[in-house]
Order: structure tokens, then C-alpha cells, then sequence
């Protein structure tokens, strides 16, 4: 009988569920998962964003909800995004600066709530604020510019960190923030507020839904693609990366996510350091109205997409499917 059956049958480890876990390679859990939250003006108010089904902007007191919702459920850390109201916007986003704005108190709130059960990842670019939807200054000719912006990034870290913020999230990509905004935060004694830097954030047709909801989308004027990167540059990437690394960051971020994971693989291969991906807006709504159509399992493709990012190479991932998954994952 001898040569007649392949010695080696890796089917063999896949005939019972038992041994499917025994010899998993990457696992998922409610603690590699960072749940978006949209936070919106008043008292118990919901209000669900049509281009994200499922997801909803949530007034201060009931984002408190969900941030104990978070604890219970085991995800460590939840990003929150203002809606700015229209008559708070301007051309210079000074509404970013506001001790007493929507975000500063959302994260008051929720440390008041939760206290180091949860961290709170704030964003910090201009475009929640700007009444020209960019996420810097605009100059005479249309053009965003670079350090006037990266001077009141700085202004608007310092008050989300005054406010209790434990990760810095800088979304705008203008070069030479994550050095400015890390010299200050040290300068002011917030020597443990993580920056995680959007450090490879591309200029992508997925951000739709995140631009409803935020408010944004109808007041954008031209596009993004003087700061964000070109989807077809991998090299940028790793320069992108290294000079955040170099300035400061803490952590980095690959955005959008399953469409990059290959920047992904490669940001981690090269620097070794803790590299997350967001799985954007568009990213969400194509799951959520395919498993509406009936091309899939919605259950199933939440927790697959999930997985493919851990085993790309990612710490963890902020998702808006994060409460659903963590539940699914608990049990």
C-alpha cells in the first residue's frame, strides 16, 4: 500500500470543529475591534443615516449609552465624530477650537461614564468644522494649505486632549502634523495621549456615507486629492508611514481597509510596529445591502472581512459592525 495514499493529508486537521480551532492561525475578538460613533446636537436623539443602515448619529447622552454598551460588550476603544451643526461651520473650522464643542463634550461625557474602562479616539481634521467641507484652510485659489492647517490641528488636539481624549486620531494628512501635534501634546504635559496617525489615508470613492454623516458631503467644493493619496501609490505609503513613525506616532493607520490590505501587509512587514486599518463607510454599506439583496450571509461576511484583516497584519480595526461582530464573537 506504501505510495499509493499521499502521506500528508492537511484535510485531516480540517474534519472536525474542534481541530478547526485547535489549529486556527489568526483569531478575532471584541478586543482587537474600535467602534466609529457619530455624535449629533441634543437630548435623546437618534437619528439613523440612510446611506448607513443600521448605523445612527447619537446626542451626547445616549453616545454615553453606547460607550457603556462598548465596555459591556468588550471593545476597548470607541471613535467618536461630531455633526456639526450648519450655523457652527466656517471657513476656518474655529468651531474645531471651541472648549465646549460637540466633540469635547461627548468625550467628557463618556470619561465621566466609563472612565479608563474605555478609550476614546477623537479625530482631528477640520472637516466636521469647515463650512467648505475640506480638512484644512482654503486658500484664494482653492488650494488647502499645509502648516497654516497644521497649526490649528494643533489647537484643536490640545483641546480634545484638555477634554479627556486618550488617542489623537490626525485624519487630514497634511505633512508635518503628527511632529507638531506630539511636540504640543508633550509641551502641555499630555505625555500619554496616543497619536494614531492616518498615515496612509487615500483619496477614495468609499467615503460617501461618512461624508452624510458628518454633514459634509453636499458642502464639499472640489475634491480631496492634493493631501490624501492616490490609490495607485504603494511606495508612498511606506514614506507616509516612516515620517509618522519618525515624528511621533504611536500607532498608524491604513484607510480604507479590505481594498489596501496589501498596504496593510506591507506597512507591517517593514516597520513592525502596531498598523490598524478603518473598514470605511462605503466598506459597511456594500456588506449591509448585499446581505439585504440576499448575496450573503450578513453574519458571515461581517466576521470573514474582520478576520482577513487581523490576518493581513492589522492590531485591531475600527468598524461600525464592531457591536454586532463583538456580539456574534461573545456568544
Amino acid at each position: 500500500m506504501t505510495g499509493l495514499f499521499p502521506a500528508t493529508r492537511l484535510r485531516r486537521t480540517r474534519a472536525t470543529a474542534w481541530s478547526r480551532a485547535l489549529h486556527r492561525e489568526t483569531l478575532l475578538a471584541p478586543a482587537d475591534l474600535i467602534w466609529p460613533l457619530f455624535v449629533t446636537e441634543g437630548t435623546d436623539i437618534e437619528e439613523p443615516i440612510n446611506s448607513l443602515p443600521g448605523v445612527s448619529r447619537w446626542s451626547v447622552d445616549l453616545i454615553v449609552a453606547r460607550a457603556r454598551e462598548a465596555v459591556a460588550l468588550g471593545i476597548p476603544v470607541v471613535a467618536l465624530f461630531p455633526n456639526t451643526q450648519p450655523e457652527r461651520r466656517s471657513d476656518d473650522g474655529r468651531e474645531a477650537l471651541n472648549p465646549d464643542n460637540l466633540m469635547c463634550r461627548a468625550i467628557k461625557a463618556i470619561k465621566q461614564a466609563c472612565g479608563d474602562d474605555l478609550g476614546v479616539l477623537t479625530d482631528v481634521a477640520l472637516d466636521p468644522y469647515t463650512s467648505h467641507g475640506q480638512d484644512g484652510l482654503v486658500d484664494e485659489r482653492g488650494y488647502v494649505g499645509n502648516d497654516d492647517t497644521v497649526e490649528v490641528l494643533v489647537g484643536q488636539s490640545l483641546n480634545q486632549a484638555a477634554a479627556g481624549a486618550d488617542i489623537i486620531a490626525p485624519s487630514d494628512m497634511m505633512d508635518g502634523r503628527i511632529g507638531a501635534i506630539r511636540e504640543a501634546l508633550e509641551d502641555a504635559g499630555h505625555v500619554n495621549v496616543q497619536i494614531m496617525s492616518y498615515a496612509a489615508k487615500y483619496a477614495s470613492a468609499f467615503y460617501g456615507p461618512f461624508r452624510d454623516a458628518v454633514g459634509s458631503r453636499g458642502l464639499l467644493k472640489g475634491d480631496k486629492k492634493t493631501y490624501q493619496m492616490d490609490p495607485g501609490n504603494s511606495e508612498e505609503a511606506l514614506r507616509e508611514v516612516e515620517l509618522d513613525l519618525a515624528e511621533g506616532a504611536d500607532s498608524v493607520m491604513v484607510k480604507p481597509g479590505l481594498p489596501y490590505l496589501d498596504i496593510v501587509r506591507r506597512v507591517k512587514e517593514t516597520f513592525e510596529v502596531p498598523v490598524f486599518a478603518y473598514q470605511v463607510s462605503g466598506e459597511y454599506a456594500m456588506i449591509e445591502h448585499a446581505a439585504a439583496a440576499g448575496a450573503g450571509d450578513r453574519d458571515a461576511l461581517v466576521l470573514e472581512t474582520l478576520l482577513a484583516f487581523k490576518r493581513g497584519g492589522c492590531s485591531g480595526v475600527l468598524t461600525y459592525h464592531a457591536a454586532h461582530a463583538a456580539r456574534l464573537l461573545n456568544g
